[in-house]
């Protein structure tokens, strides 16, 4: 079992930065991926960018495409998720995943085998 904590969300402002991390209970090693995905109310959930363990690969969504970077720091089994140029449309929870595939862009029947609870952020002026 791996226990994903996410932390970092708040409020900012349009045009802002926040970094998230996703921290590991433990190295998921029966799976290949972190994926951070967010969901807002009323809209469908979306994969916004994943990292692959083997060679660190990099997926984002072509909404965040430029302005968000994933990253893994494996000594401290954390994936980060750095925002930067924020948007309205941003504001979510957001989650991340640990699973085999780790899917980005639009969906509504995706479940990932691990993710943890959420972490709120909000762009507003």
């Amino acid at each position: 079992q791996v226990q994903l904590v996410e932390s970092g969300g708040d409020s900012a402002q349009p045009g802002g930065s926040l970094r998230l991390s996703c921290v590991a209970s433990r190295y998921p090693y029966s799976r290949n991926c972190i994926l951070w995905f967010r969901q807002a109310p009323g809209k469908e959930r979306e994969g916004v960018a994943a990292i692959y363990f083997a060679g660190g690969s990099t997926y984002y969504a072509d909404s965040v495409k430029g302005r968000f970077t994933i990253s893994q720091d494996n000594a401290k089994n954390t994936v980060y998720l750095q925002m930067n140029s924020l948007k309205p449309e941003d504001t979510a929870r957001y989650y991340c995943a640990a699973d085999v595939h780790c899917p980005v862009g639009v969906y509504t029947d995706y479940v990932p085998d691990y993710r943890g609870q959420g972490t709120q952020v909000t762009v507003s002026s």
